[in-house]
Formats: structure tokens, C-alpha cells, sequence
């Protein structure tokens, strides 16, 4: 199947990464990892700093180099690249914010679908055919409006809180036609309301299109206001997955995060 084709056929894929590593120099910075991130559900996937998230983002995604295999519904990604992946349905976003700071908001918005079909169709867009702008337009003015900015589509994006360009950078996403999303660290610089609201929108984007997100986040009551699975990394192995309740509740995931001896004391 090639990317068009499986974007065309509306399908929401999982999203399963089976025995991948990752590997740079002497440092081994995801070991044989494997997890499953189903459609129609927000999946966690949590840490200390430096477990492996992020690379393991980047292995999904092919911007790094993996043994083991990954997988997006029926493909196997691993001889795709970056872009392709891409074209497949398989979107993400970064830890820093990617915006044009001198380009408008919806301007930054339009370009979600127009990077995901640049290189597949060269010559329409050295056409620069106005009914793909048209179209390009108004599926960036629905993401701007889902996500309740419609209002900062004409400001430039240096002129935004924080809070409204991680806003920005969501709308970008759910205007491109992706079948599943990778989200690395959504709600950093968000304070408690902003997070309160990005947990509604998740939730709502997810029930509405039906895709599955892999949601890597530090915020802790995020991840348990959205998250029906969680995946746990430390030092790039897997300690523990299963259920919210029961890996927050886990005295393995508490030593990884705060350390053996602080949960030895917070014990006692």
C-alpha cells in the first residue's frame, strides 16, 4: 500500500513498535522496546528525563536509526522515511515549538497539509493551484476553530503566548490528514487552565476522528485525566505498563521517577 492509497482508505491504524533499540555510541538510549498504541485512545508513554521518550518518538518517525520494527496499521515503516511515514498518516509534534514567527497563524496552520503532500504532487505545486490553496485554507480556519482560536488566525505567531503557539501547533496537526499522533510534551509552559482545556481538546479530537495518540507528557494530571494506557520508560528499557490507575499507583514507576531511596522514605 503507499501512502496515498492508506491515507485515502480512512482507516485509523495502531501504532506498534516491536523490540526497538536505539543506539548512539556507547550510550543505549531505548533498549528493546515494545508497546502498542491503539486507535481511538490516548496512550501514554512516561518517564524521568533522559528515559528514551523522545527517541523513541524519533524512531517511529525514522529520524533516527533502529533495530526491531515499526508498524502503522498494516505497513511496516522500516525501509520508509521520515517523509513517507508522514505521508502514511503518521504525524507528531516537537518538545520546542516549530512555528514561523513572521508568518500569520493560519498561515502556519495551512502548512500541516501542504508539507504532507509536498514531493508527491511537484507539479501542481509549482502550479500553485488555487483551489489546493483554497482547500489547504479552509482545513486550517476548521483546525483554528476546533482548538477556539479562530480569533488569531491574522496575528503573527511572535506575537502568542505560549500557551495559544502549543494551540497552534495542535491545529496544524489535526489539519493534515494524519491517522495517528505522536505529542511530545503538549502542555510544557501551560498552566493549570490552559492544561485543563488541551485535556478537553485531546479527548474531543480523539472521540471525533477516531485516531489513536501516543501522548509523551511530564504533567502528571494530564496523563491521568486522558490516558487509558501507559507505557513507563527508565534508562530506555520498559519497567511497567498497564492501566492509569494501577502504573500511578505503582511503587515501580514511583522509584523511577523520585528514586529508590525518596520511596523508601516517603514509605516510611
Amino acid at each position: 500500500m503507499t501512502p496515498a492509497t492508506a491515507r485515502r482508505s480512512g482507516a485509523r491504524p495502531d501504532l506498534e513498535l516491536t523490540g526497538v533499540s536505539v543506539r548512539f555510541g556507547g550510550l543505549q538510549a531505548v533498549s528493546d522496546l515494545s508497546l502498542r498504541a491503539a486507535p481511538g485512545r490516548i496512550t501514554g508513554l512516561i518517564g524521568p528525563n533522559g528515559a528514551g521518550k523522545t527517541t523513541t518518538f524519533n524512531a517511529a518517525t525514522g529520524t533516527v536509526e533502529y533495530t526491531g520494527s515499526v508498524r502503522l496499521g498494516d505497513d511496516v515503516l522500516d525501509r520508509w522515511s521520515p517523509a513517507a511515514r508522514a505521508q502514511l498518516g503518521l504525524g507528531r509534534t516537537f518538545q520546542r515549538i516549530a512555528l514561523f514567527d513572521t508568518m500569520s497563524v493560519l498561515d502556519n496552520v495551512a502548512l500541516g497539509p501542504e508539507m504532507l503532500d509536498a514531493g508527491r504532487r511537484v507539479w501542481r505545486h509549482a502550479a500553485g493551484l488555487r483551489r489546493e490553496r483554497r482547500a489547504e485554507l479552509a482545513a486550517a480556519e476548521q483546525a483554528l476553530d476546533r482548538c477556539g482560536i479562530s480569533g488569531l488566525a491574522d496575528r503573527p505567531a511572535a506575537d502568542l503566548s505560549t500557551g495559544n503557539r502549543r494551540l497552534v501547533e495542535l491545529a496544524r496537526a489535526i489539519a493534515s490528514p494524519f491517522r495517528f499522533l505522536l505529542l511530545d510534551e503538549p502542555s510544557s509552559g501551560l498552566d493549570a487552565a490552559e492544561t485543563e482545556r488541551f485535556a478537553g481538546l485531546l479527548e474531543a479530537i480523539v472521540d471525533e476522528r477516531g485516531i489513536g495518540l501516543l501522548l509523551v507528557e511530564h504533567d502528571m494530571a494530564l496523563v491521568r485525566a486522558v490516558c487509558s494506557y501507559i507505557y513507563v520508560l527508565d534508562f530506555g528499557a520498559l519497567v511497567f505498563s498497564g492501566e492509569t490507575a494501577d502504573v500511578l499507583s505503582s511503587d515501580v514507576v514511583k522509584a523511577a521517577y523520585l528514586g529508590r531511596d525518596a520511596l523508601a522514605g516517603e514509605v516510611a
